[in-house]
């Protein structure tokens, strides 16, 4: 397999492997040729894969840095702040090179359209910016659709044949296609709030979350969450909105539902801009919770996050 660099552009191609082998001839050359070129290289893989690549490079390995996908990345909205742009941001006198592998066999259904979204939004977030991002996908045991998305997200495919334009190549469709409602139990607990109520919705959102069975830094997770959310809803969102709170297997799920409107894709993702409302507050959402799920529509917005319990 050979990989690209994008010359003085930038470029997200995605790695179509199958077995360990086709693996690292398509990730292993691609470190090794950007630390012969000086530039500084991440490889942000599941744990396994990052033993093989470690392993394969040898004594090269200790001018990687190595992250763990599956720690870093567990919620995709955390990872183009907090993996792919602190990297590029720390090495910005040159090109960088990064590996990110954020869809994995057993990433689930509830995670997976907020993944495809990432792998959409990190072509508009670098832009312009010298920067290679080498994205894998296991061929082998992820579905037809996980593939035919990548597709969608990547301007360039590599497999065992070669690599092809992606023909199929339109991320901003992809944003749109996973903006999915989203559809909360009837037996969560709720509570409206508007500008006098803030303290009252979080003191809410903490109460059920302890009842539910969330504990230590959770709540305090969970606290400072609902406080940014709420207060967003009041400020950006019409000036009122619902909370809503329930458990979900092992998690504790949050929302807050308003009648504002995201317009930028990638608040939360990034520095928040002074042109544009918001985007703080869920920059500190993706921070701290294990998901975070968006559903924007001209009536208004829902956001939703998940805590471990």
């Amino acid at each position: 397999m050979s990989t690209v660099t994008g010359g003085r552009s930038f470029a997200h191609p995605a790695l179509f492997y199958r077995g360990e082998e086709q693996y690292t001839a398509g990730t292993v050359p691609f470190v090794r040729e950007g630390l012969a070129a000086g530039e500084p290289v991440a490889v942000a893989v599941p744990g396994p894969r990052l033993d093989l690549i470690r392993a394969e490079l040898g004594p090269g390995a200790d001018g990687v840095r190595f992250l763990d996908m599956t720690e870093v990345g567990r919620n995709p909205g955390r990872i183009i702040p907090g993996v792919l742009r602190a990297f590029a941001d720390a090495h910005s006198g040159g090109r960088v090179r990064i590996i990110g592998e954020p869809i994995w066999p057993g990433r689930t259904a509830v995670e997976y359209p907020a993944c495809v979204q990432h792998e959409a939004l990190i072509n508009s977030a670098f832009e312009n910016r010298e920067l290679t991002i080498l994205c894998p996908y296991d061929a082998d045991h992820l579905a037809p659709r996980v593939l035919a998305d990548a597709r969608a997200t990547h301007p360039l495919v590599i497999d065992g044949q070669g690599q092809l334009p992606a023909g199929s190549y339109d991320p901003r469709r992809m944003i749109a296609r996973y903006n999915e409602p989203l559809v909360h139990p009837p037996g969560a607990a709720s509570l409206a709030f508007d500008t006098g109520e803030l303290p009252k919705s979080r003191w809410f959102a903490v109460q059920e979350a302890e009842r539910l069975g969330l504990v230590g830094t959770g709540l305090q997770d969970l606290a400072l969450a609902v406080a940014e959310l709420t207060t967003n809803s009041v400020v950006h969102g019409g000036g009122s909105g619902t909370l809503r709170i329930w458990a979900e297997g092992g998690q504790i799920v949050c929302e807050v539902e308003d009648r504002g409107r995201l317009t930028d894709p990638l608040a939360g993702r990034r520095p928040p801009s002074r042109d544009l409302p918001g985007g703080r507050g869920l920059l500190l959402v993706n921070s701290v919770a294990a998901l975070v799920r968006v559903h924007t529509a001209p009536e208004g917005t829902t956001i939703r996050f998940y805590l471990g319990r």
